[in-house]
């Protein structure tokens, strides 16, 4: 599936790509080193996708799309440097994260590096109106990973409480590439609206999906380990729903676990979700934000980057990574 949306604007993905490479220039060799480590690892890189397919199918036509898309990937690649330092993690992707192949201090500088290229790419632009949103969601992001580390370890989280953490987190840039590609473009007051909501749906559903996998995915496949977020004491959707539903002993054990952020249960964890209907209900919220953005696309004119959006929404919840 993901080929199909790619094959949309193959020549503007690729463009992006070489665009990136050339960005991460620095004179300062681990600079270049480490940029390179993170972005050559992949992805799907279905951010900077979703810019140009925002703006394509607002019938851009130009290059400038090719700067906001890297911008996007740029401050999320910055995000996963900084996050992998926060959570400890030592595997993404199927390789070594990069503070745990060079080192935290690194890590976090090289992301400060690749947030400030960025916002001089942005600067380029020359959109006002890009550069707020975009400036916005940057400190969106800021707040929420803030506000998932204060929660971390916390068996009192709340469903809404983790809307609001990875609506903050994930989906707000998803949000953010949807509707400034349809700025760029040209789009009028509706199809940006339009947009931006698909971008925030799509997001979502890929954060749910996202968390789901981490107790029903495969580490081979995901290119992480399976139980991460239990490793750091993340509440997530699946874990919240099976505490709320789980018979008071089983319960206990997922309390503990989040509180001692410890993989010591982890089988018994999973065995517990799976029981309690955790997954399927995190999946069942996934499938309602992808309608969503299905009747959205809806109202906008047929074409291949319309169905590309479509197809792009369907694969953030049939996904195995």
């Amino acid at each position: 599936m993901y080929k199909n949306i790619r094959a949309a604007v193959t020549a503007d993905f690729d463009a992006v790509n070489q665009f990136i490479v050339d960005q991460l220039h620095s004179d300062v060799a681990l600079v270049e080193s480490i940029g390179h480590y993170i972005v050559d690892a992949g992805g799907k890189r279905m951010r900077p996708v979703l810019v140009l397919l925002s703006a394509k199918s607002c019938g851009f036509s130009g290059d400038a799309h090719i700067r906001l898309a890297a911008v996007i990937e740029f401050i999320h690649t910055a995000t996963l440097l900084h996050d992998d330092v926060v959570d400890m993690s030592s595997m993404r992707r199927g390789r070594p994260t990069a503070n745990e192949q060079w080192s935290n201090p690194s890590s976090v500088l090289v992301g400060d590096f690749i947030y400030s290229r960025a916002f001089q790419v942005l600067v380029c632009l020359g959109s006002m109106e890009i550069m707020r949103i975009i400036a916005d969601t940057t400190n969106k992001i800021a707040e929420g990973e803030v506000l998932q580390l204060i929660n971390k370890h916390n068996s009192a989280a709340t469903e809404a409480g983790y809307m609001n953490v990875i609506r903050d987190k994930t989906a707000i840039l998803f949000q953010a590439a949807a509707e400034c590609g349809a700025i760029l473009a040209g789009a009028n007051h509706t199809q940006r609206g339009i947009l931006r909501d698909v971008g925030m749906h799509i997001g979502m559903a890929f954060q749910l999906i996202d968390d789901v996998l981490d107790y029903d995915g495969d580490a081979a496949t995901m290119g992480k380990n399976i139980g991460d977020d239990l490793a750091e004491g993340k509440p997530t959707l699946p874990l919240i729903h099976a505490m709320r539903t789980a018979a008071s002993a089983e319960a206990a054990i997922l309390r503990t676990s989040i509180e001692n952020g410890t993989l010591e249960q982890l089988q018994e964890v999973i065995a517990i979700v799976k029981k309690s209907g955790g997954l399927e209900y995190t999946r069942e919220l996934a499938k309602n934000e992808v309608a969503k953005a299905r009747m959205l696309l809806a109202q906008l004119d047929d074409s291949v980057y319309r169905t590309a959006l479509e197809d792009m929404a369907d694969l953030a919840i049939n996904r195995s990574s």
